[in-house]
């Protein structure tokens, strides 16, 4: 028997299958999915590899075909079907299969198994007695006090004889060997879920969620898997559905993926799935400990499970019998993967749907582009809410011209308005949230004499102002004092931008001493279980103001919330993407969501330098339509997604002389080889930071009406750089469709 494995090793050039003899001592133990130790190279050097098959034939000369050394014993076994999803996904988005396997695989490596100890009585009542009298009569307290216990409860818990019975080991030994009692070991499941209680309240279905309900049953129960775009305004109840037709499917003894964008969102999500499903609920995140991770995967391998929640790596839970995949929020741009392979969930799971004969469900409030473009062109069923679940009104929504603030005499970051709304219902002690898309104290360091900025020396970004005189790079770390003269022209005349959290934070507080205020971004929420501490304080009350970055702005429920502050909303609108349109008008539109979803009526305060913009004119109306309609038709014409493809080739050297040579050859191979193919080919060009911790980028991007034109090119200039001893020196990846340019 030989086995075809792929080696542990992130190389073009050894991305290939390696064929190796199975011995026999693992012929009955070895199967597809296993790591394993093998001989590499000249050297036999011993390395890891993934088996990823198993054969009778072998393809290479026998002589020359070397023997697996051993299973690798404290690895975890990728299923066979996330083989076959890492194959896909390698070839759809490129990168090396090592890598595509290592996506898949949710968890490296077995930890250490939980266990449960317990102390149980073996006498009888009568003997117990006895045995008792003798502990008292010798004083032999520790003992006597133990056997109280056990005779009060014959099976104890060991953590609660030892910490609260103040029983040491010796003692429970000594009794062990005379035959009181026994010690029992059971293995235990770390389960992160804060247990909560389970309740059958019976929820009351409006007439657009029954339609959804019973369409998707409908479909389900004849055999029809499909994927489903849920397009329901804030506040419509787009979660009760998903809670519905995952019971549908568990019903079916089928299993279900949920997947939410932010970790921020597990807290609230959990806890009403739990109180639907009980303790067959999981969640899987990177916050959680190895042991945690490597106990969820094996609750879900084991069916003990029957719902996982979680951000995008949640999409590979291993499943035995998966039918349906939730998708909430499913416009947000963390659905897609910054590393190779640089997949997109929504793409993935509808391949893993269709494979493993699942359905998929998309939900959003402000769909993304491409899932309306696809449900306009019938490939997903739409179904729109277009009320609140308890017909509350949509929050009322005032545009505030920021130039005119200025021009009034207001210097503040916030308007006249939305301090007096602020004013106004903190005296009605009613809460508010104030969103601002940055993170640190303040923005960059300008000099108003010569208009310099100060820049990052090993990256082409502005520095951040923080607290304590730092100024610091947010891409590779990099600190440096904060500086009190221009280093260009040594003017005095050098100032924050400020537009933080941080300074909003301080603000806030300067302004309403009254105020209870707290913080939620990046800084605030590093440690484990601090996004649940935050927004647990603000849902019980225990603050009046929530600042924060776009993590608070989705999918978040506070019924006493009636007043968002959206500050520098147009702060997003003229990045250099083709997407910036589209961000700003489903980041604002979230945010005016979160207002008023309770009894009281809600206000949302934009403030903006161009309340012209369309999507800045859609947001404050609420009207995803007339935000579509001009969106769809600027895409049309600029030939960008989701109307056209687009792939980046993205090229990275420490030589900036040999990229810009390297990018030039692969430009003109690209246009030698497309033949009668119709592309677009732009660049090189520099991204938006061209350069981050001494290595310089680049950029290409070809354009094509259909994606397979681009995954083809894609596999021909990767043959070409793998024989190509130039590119050795500079990394080059593949994006296709990318949420940034």
């Amino acid at each position: 028997m030989f086995a075809d494995v792929i080696v542990d090793i992130q190389h073009e050039k050894l991305d290939k299958i390696f064929q190796y003899r199975i011995p026999e001592r693992l012929k009955d133990e070895l199967h597809p999915g296993m790591e394993v130790i093998i001989p590499f190279g000249k050297g036999n050097r011993q390395i890891k590899g993934y088996v990823t098959s198993l054969s009778e034939t072998c393809n290479y000369d026998l002589s020359k075909v070397k023997e697996i050394t051993d299973i690798s014993r404290n690895s975890v076994a990728i299923e066979a079907r996330l083989i076959a999803l890492a194959a896909w996904m390698k070839e759809q988005y490129g990168g090396t299969m090592i890598q595509a396997l290592k996506t898949v695989l949710p968890i490296k490596q077995k930890e250490n198994a939980k266990v449960k100890k317990h102390l149980r009585l073996l006498l009888t009542e009568e003997e117990s007695q006895e045995k008792l009298a003798f502990y008292q009569k010798k004083n032999q307290k520790a003992r006597a006090r133990l056997l109280e216990a056990l005779i009060e409860a014959p099976i104890l818990d060991y953590e609660l004889v030892t910490k609260k019975l103040n029983v040491t080991l010796p003692v429970i030994r000594a009794l062990e060997e005379q035959g009181v009692l026994k010690i029992e070991s059971e293995q235990v499941y770390r389960n992160p879920v804060k247990q909560a209680k389970k309740s059958q309240q019976e929820i009351i279905y409006t007439e657009e969620q029954q339609h959804v309900i019973q369409g998707f049953r409908q479909d389900y129960l004849c055999g029809i898997r499909r994927t489903y775009l849920l397009h329901g305004v804030t506040g419509s109840g787009k979660t009760e559905v998903y809670m519905e037709i995952i019971r549908t499917v568990v019903d079916q003894g089928k299993q279900a993926i949920v997947l939410i964008p932010e970790i921020a969102l597990t807290y609230q999500t959990v806890m009403r799935f739990y109180r639907c499903f009980g303790d067959r609920v999981s969640i899987m995140n990177s916050r959680l400990s190895a042991g945690e991770r490597y106990d969820q995967m094996m609750r879900a391998k084991k069916g003990e499970v029957d719902v996982m929640i979680g951000p995008r790596s949640a999409l590979f839970t291993p499943f035995p019998d998966l039918g349906l995949i939730v998708i909430d929020e499913e416009h947000e741009p963390t659905y897609k993967s910054e590393q190779v392979p640089r997949y997109h969930a929504r793409e993935v799971a509808v391949h893993r749907a269709e494979v493993e004969d699942a359905s998929v469900v998309l939900g959003s409030a402000t769909p993304s582009m491409e899932a309306m473009y696809r449900a306009r062109l019938g490939e997903y069923q739409l179904y729109e809410m277009k009320n609140r679940s308890h017909m509350q009104q949509m929050a009322t929504v005032y545009t505030v011209d920021m130039r005119k603030e200025l021009k009034n005499g207001n210097r503040s970051i916030l308007s006249e308005r939305l301090q007096e709304l602020i004013e106004d219902r903190l005296n009605a002690k009613e809460q508010i949230m104030l969103f601002l898309n940055r993170r640190g104290y303040s923005g960059f360091i300008s000099c108003r004499e010569c208009g310099h900025v100060v820049k990052c020396p090993h990256c082409n970004v502005s520095l951040s102002v923080h607290k304590g005189g730092k100024m610091v790079c947010h891409y590779c770390g990099y600190e440096q004092p904060k500086v009190t003269e221009c280093p260009e022209c040594g003017s005095r005349y050098i100032g924050e931008f400020r537009a933080g959290t941080q300074q909003i934070e301080d603000m806030v507080k300067a302004r309403f001493p009254q105020a209870r205020v707290l913080r939620m971004d990046m800084d605030t929420t590093k440690k484990k279980d601090s996004h649940e501490q935050i927004l647990s304080a603000f849902a019980n009350e225990e603050a009046d103001i929530l600042v924060g970055t776009q993590m608070i702005v989705k999918g978040h429920d506070f019924p006493k919330v009636t007043l968002v502050g959206a500050l520098a909303a147009d702060m997003s609108l003229y990045t250099d993407d083709y997407r910036s349109g589209e961000r700003t008008f489903q980041l604002l539109t979230q945010a005016a969501g979160r207002a008023g979803r309770g009894d009281r009526p809600g206000e949302v305060v934009i403030q903006t330098y161009d309340p012209e913009h369309y999507a800045i004119e859609a947001s404050a109306a609420q009207d995803y339509e007339a935000f579509y309609e001009k969106e769809i038709r600027y895409r049309s014409l600029m030939g960008y997604p989701p109307v056209e493809n687009l792939m980046a080739v993205l090229a990275a050297c420490e030589d900036e002389v040999l990229l810009e040579k390297a990018c030039k050859y692969l430009k003109e191979y690209i246009l030698r080889i497309k033949g009668q193919a119709q592309l677009d080919v732009i660049g090189p060009a520099s991204p938006g930071v061209d350069k981050i911790k001494d290595i310089y980028r680049r950029v290409i991007y070809v354009k094509a009406p259909e994606y397979r034109t681009l995954v083809v090119l894609k596999d021909r200039m990767e043959q070409y750089i793998e024989i190509n001893s130039g590119f050795q020196k500079m990394r080059i990846q593949f994006d296709f469709n990318p949420m940034n340019l």
